[in-house]
């Protein structure tokens, strides 16, 4: 986990990892991830963005989700990814 300009308390961290943890019992096949944290400063809203990469055999998942908070911006980043799983699974098992 990289957090970019800022120190991420471990709390944090460990809400995250936490969520993400969860991805493997959608595909029991992830080989890696990285998740970069981000404050974006525009037009005077402390908005914050979480950006996740999941590496699976043959294909790279991506979402960049943006929120008030940090949790908020992971559920919705958990959402995203699941489905993305889920596609890539159900188009592995037609093939």
């Amino acid at each position: 986990m990289y957090s970019i300009h800022f120190d991420a308390d471990q709390t944090l961290l460990d809400f995250i990892q936490q969520k993400l943890n969860k991805l493997d019992t959608f595909f029991d096949k992830i080989i890696d991830g990285e998740v970069f944290l981000r404050l974006d400063n525009n037009n005077g809203i402390n908005n914050k963005i979480v950006e996740v990469k999941i590496f699976v055999p043959g294909q790279t998942l991506f979402t960049n989700q943006e929120s008030s908070s940090f949790e908020n911006a992971t559920d919705a980043a958990l959402d995203v990814l699941s489905r993305q799983l889920k596609k890539y699974k159900d188009k592995l098992i037609t093939h």
